[in-house]
C-alpha cells in the first residue's frame, strides 16, 4: 500500500517532489536537529533560516539589556538600536497577566436566565476547571474569573480569565474549556454549544513601555523641538487615518515580531492580538502615542502580549532557548516587556527618519547590502559594491547590475 505524504520520512517526501540538485541539496542543509523538527510540524521537509542579530543601546527599568531579533529586513536592527540610544531608557510595567478562553452559545432563547445560571454555579465551574489541568493550579495558576457577554443574533459568550503563568496557555485554557463545556452540556442540555476556544485578543496582558526624551536628542543639526513636534503630529495622523495606522504599526511589529520569533513564541497570535487591540475603539488606530511635553517628547506603547518563556517553541528550539538567556530572562512578564520596549523604540527610529531626512534615505543604505547581494555579488564584490549603491541618488536592480559590471571591468 502506498504512504501518504505525512507518513513518509522527510526523505521520502524530499523523493516525491521530484526537485532539481541544487534546490534539493539546499533544503537538505539543516541546523535543527532532524527529530525535532520532523516533530515540530506536519510534512516536514526542511527548515527555513532568517538571520538573528543584536539590537543594542537598550536600557530597560534600570538593565542594560542586549536584544536578539530575527528578521530578513536589514533596516530594523538598526533603526531599533538608534530608536533605543534616542530615547535612551524605558520604563515597561504591567498590571496582570491572564489569558480568556471563551466557550460561545448560539439560537440561546434566554440570553439573561442563561448567563444568570452560569454565574450562580461559579464554584462548581472554578473546581472543574481545578479538575482539568491540575498541574498549573500546582504552579500557583488556574482560572481567576468568569465573565458573560450577550450579542445581537441571540449569541452568549462565556469569558474564563486563566492565569497561565508563564506558558503562552493555549493548552491549558482549550483542556480547561473542555471539562467546562461538558459541565455545561450537563447543565444546559437544551442551549448549543458553538465552539471553546482560547482567544489572542489579551486585554488581561497588556504591557505598557514609556521613554522621555529632551527635543534637543532628536536633533541632527536640524531643530529638534520642530522634530519632536512633527512626531507628535504624525502619532495624531495616525490615530486619524487607517492606511497611515498601518503603516505605523507595521513599523511597531517590525520589531515586536523579530523579538517574538528569536525568542520561539507565537508571532501569529501576537500580531493578531496586537491589530486587534488598534481597533478596540470601533476603528484601526496607530499603537503608539507621542506627545511633546516641557520640552521632552514622551511616547507611550501598550501591547496584549501573550508571550511565554516556558512551553512550546521557546523550549523546544535550541537558539530560542539561547536567545532568553542573552536577554537574561526567565518570567514571561519580563519578556513581554522587553518586547514592548522594541516595539517603541522602532517606531520611534521610523517617525525620527520619516518627518526629518526620509524613510527612505536610511532605509534604502541598509538595503543596499541586500540589492548588492540579489544580483549577484560575490563575497569580495559585496561590500565594494554596497558602498558605491550608497553614493547612488536613485538605487534599483539595473543601477546595481551596471555598477557590478563596471566592477568586474
Amino acid at each position: 500500500m502506498e504512504k501518504k505524504f505525512y507518513q513518509m520520512t522527510p526523505a521520502e517526501r524530499m523523493d516525491s517532489l521530484n526537485l532539481s540538485r541544487s534546490a534539493r541539496s539546499n533544503l537538505e542543509k539543516m541546523a535543527l536537529d532532524s527529530e525535532i523538527a520532523n516533530n515540530l510540524i506536519e510534512n516536514q521537509i526542511s527548515e527555513f533560516e532568517i538571520p538573528m542579530g543584536i539590537a543594542q543601546n537598550f536600557v530597560i527599568n534600570d538593565r542594560p539589556v542586549l536584544i536578539p531579533m530575527v528578521t530578513e529586513e536589514p533596516s530594523v536592527i538598526a533603526a531599533a538600536s538608534n530608536g533605543a540610544r534616542i530615547a535612551g531608557s524605558f520604563k515597561a510595567t504591567m498590571n496582570e497577566r491572564l489569558m480568556r478562553g471563551q466557550i460561545v452559545f448560539y439560537d440561546v432563547t434566554d440570553p439573561s436566565s442563561l448567563t444568570k445560571a452560569i454565574l450562580e454555579r461559579q464554584t462548581e465551574i472554578f473546581l472543574q476547571a481545578e479538575q482539568s489541568y491540575p498541574s498549573i493550579v500546582k504552579r500557583g495558576g488556574g482560572l481567576r474569573k468568569i465573565e458573560t457577554r450577550i450579542f445581537e443574533q441571540n449569541f452568549v459568550s462565556v469569558d474564563f480569565l486563566v492565569d497561565v503563568k508563564d506558558a503562552m496557555g493555549a493548552n491549558i485554557i482549550n483542556a480547561i474549556l473542555e471539562g467546562i463545556t461538558s459541565l455545561f452540556h450537563l447543565w444546559f442540555p437544551q442551549t448549543h454549544t458553538l465552539f471553546s476556544i482560547l482567544s489572542n485578543l489579551a486585554t488581561e496582558s497588556l504591557v505598557t513601555a514609556k521613554c522621555k526624551i529632551p527635543v534637543k536628542a532628536l536633533s541632527k543639526g536640524e531643530d529638534g523641538a520642530e522634530i519632536a513636534q512633527k512626531i507628535a503630529l504624525a502619532s495624531v495622523f495616525s490615530k486619524l487615518d487607517p492606511y497611515r495606522a498601518a503603516t505605523h504599526n507595521k513599523g511597531i511589529m517590525n520589531g515586536v515580531e523579530a523579538v517574538v520569533l528569536a525568542t520561539g513564541n507565537d508571532s501569529r497570535a501576537v500580531n493578531a492580538g496586537a491589530h486587534a487591540f488598534a481597533a478596540i475603539k470601533g476603528r484601526y488606530e496607530g499603537l503608539a502615542t507621542w506627545e511633546v511635553k516641557n520640552n521632552n517628547l514622551v511616547g507611550e506603547l501598550t501591547l496584549p502580549l501573550p508571550v511565554a518563556t516556558v512551553g512550546g517553541g521557546t523550549k523546544v528550539l535550541p537558539k530560542a532557548q539561547a536567545a532568553l538567556e542573552i536577554l537574561g530572562v526567565t518570567k514571561a512578564e519580563e519578556l513581554a516587556k522587553i518586547i514592548v520596549s522594541v516595539g517603541l523604540a522602532q517606531n520611534l527610529a521610523a517617525l525620527r527618519a520619516l518627518v526629518s531626512e526620509g524613510i527612505q534615505r536610511g532605509h534604502m543604505s541598509l538595503q543596499a547590502r541586500s540589492l548588492a547581494m540579489s544580483v549577484g555579488a560575490t563575497n569580495e564584490e559585496i561590500p565594494l559594491l554596497t558602498e558605491r549603491l550608497r553614493h547612488e541618488k536613485i538605487m534599483n536592480q539595473e543601477i546595481a547590475k551596471q555598477n557590478l559590471a563596471d566592477l568586474r571591468k
